[in-house]
């Protein structure tokens, strides 16, 4: 398989836990570059599920080096918790991973300032995951971020005893929650030294050697691309770049050393948490359509998140944003999701663009507010009764669910090339 780099291409949560877990046994090494502990990429390999956060999904396949490239955010109670259980099922989890020197701490106090900062906002919250990401990726760009290799530093505590008076200050004097103690700092501090510091490594020199060597690399990104800083729905987006040029500089590697982009998407639209959602159909807070199709969506694809367990928003299939992501991302081939989840609806509807104040448009605008007020222009096709859950052989999808998936790429002006129909590893379709 060539260097390949396998991106979300919605609002996040559109299975890229499944896609690159199947595509691992292709490649030599998976290498994730971005997000932190709010990404969560659950697999289903046989009655057993398993929910990783930190770690490439890679790290279930014998022979497979994962790497966890600069461009994360790793929290050492999370990244530990999750080491110990792949531990306990029996996977050998230091012989196969390897995490960049360069890699940002989440320590108690981003937790605590997040958290805080979401409940001073009230009903303008983001929706963030209250796990410190955002404020850690903040101290990264502050430079005043705790590294991996900063661990073995003279002024480590000088360092700490600075962003603990600056964080207290916000915490206490601005946003009325209370201090983080210095105890709780120093725990977090000492489980990174012990287990995360022996995993240490240059992971750009490490991927310049293997690619050399002729190994083949799996790139791995967290959410969606609709969640990007710079080129989702801002400001209800996530603390770093989701998309596949994050890929460069998160681990550290050329654009030559990229040959394939593989974006993922669902056969409708989920999103969790606060934002835009042209398409959406059905909530938590019981907005529902006519028709229930929305309701039917989030019961039938049981959509919770993996990380949070919040119940996500769901929609018809949004074309505009997947258009969008297939430019920002240079995407050369889609795999889409959960097909199955439409089965045994009447009508199956298409979003191929957005009205605005009367007028049409064919992309989406870069204003939240214009985004607030779009109104989608449907396609309407025949559903289908056939059943295509597990379906292996395309042969095995209905005409209907044909007809869906070739608009999907004639409107995305992209190639589908991979169909998953289920949550096991056998319930894909390669095109």
């Amino acid at each position: 398989m060539s260097n390949t780099i396998a991106v979300g291409i919605q609002w996040g949560d559109e299975g890229k836990g499944k896609i690159v877990d199947l595509l691992t046994p292709e490649v030599d090494i998976v290498a994730r570059f971005q997000g932190g502990p709010n990404a969560g990429h659950t697999l289903v390999i046989g009655d057993k599920k398993t929910v990783l956060n930190h770690i490439p999904s890679g790290v279930l396949h014998d022979d497979t080096l994962c790497l966890i490239g600069n461009g994360t955010v790793v929290d050492p109670f999370r990244l530990v918790e999750e080491m110990d259980m792949l531990i306990a099922a029996g996977i050998p989890v230091a012989e196969r991973l390897k995490i960049s020197d360069r890699c940002q701490l989440i320590l108690p106090y981003h937790r605590a300032l997040d958290a805080a900062r979401e409940a001073a906002k009230g009903e303008g919250k983001i929706g963030t995951t209250g796990k410190g990401i955002g404020p850690c990726y903040e101290d990264k760009t502050a430079r005043r971020g705790i590294r991996l290799v900063d661990l073995t530093s003279p002024d480590l505590d000088a360092r700490i005893d600075a962003n603990l008076e600056y964080v207290n200050f916000m915490l206490t004097q601005y946003l009325n929650a209370a201090p983080v103690n210095r105890a709780d700092v120093e725990v977090a501090l000492d489980l990174a030294k012990a287990r995360l510091l022996p995993l240490a490594a240059d992971v750009p020199l490490i991927l310049q050697k293997r690619i050399k060597a002729g190994d083949s690399v799996l790139y791995e990104g967290a959410q969606g691309s609709m969640l990007d800083v710079d080129h989702g729905t801002y400001p209800f987006v996530t603390s770093s770049n989701t998309v596949a040029g994050a890929a460069l500089a998160g681990l550290g590697v050329g654009p030559g050393q990229v040959d394939a982009v593989l974006g993922i998407c669902k056969a409708y639209t989920t999103r969790v948490g606060s934002g835009p959602f042209p398409t959406e159909l059905y909530n938590a807070e019981g907005m529902c359509d006519a028709e229930n199709a929305g309701k039917h969506m989030a019961e039938k694809g049981q959509e919770f998140g993996a990380t949070t367990g919040r119940p996500r928003r769901t929609g018809w299939f949004d074309a505009p944003v997947v258009q969008h992501a297939v430019r920002i991302n240079g995407v050369t081939g889609l795999a889409i999701t959960k097909l199955d989840v439409l089965d045994g609806l009447a009508e199956v509807k298409l979003c191929v663009a957005y009205e605005l104040d009367g007028v049409r448009l064919e992309s989406m605008p870069s204003c939240c507010h214009q985004l607030d007020k779009l109104v989608p222009v449907y396609e309407s096709m025949p559903g289908w009764s056939e059943s295509t859950f597990g379906a292996t052989s395309f042969d095995q999808i209905p005409e209907r669910a044909k007809a869906l998936l070739r608009r999907i790429e004639e409107v995305c002006e992209c190639p589908v090339r991979m169909l998953s129909t289920g949550p096991d590893r056998d319930h894909i379709i390669h095109l």
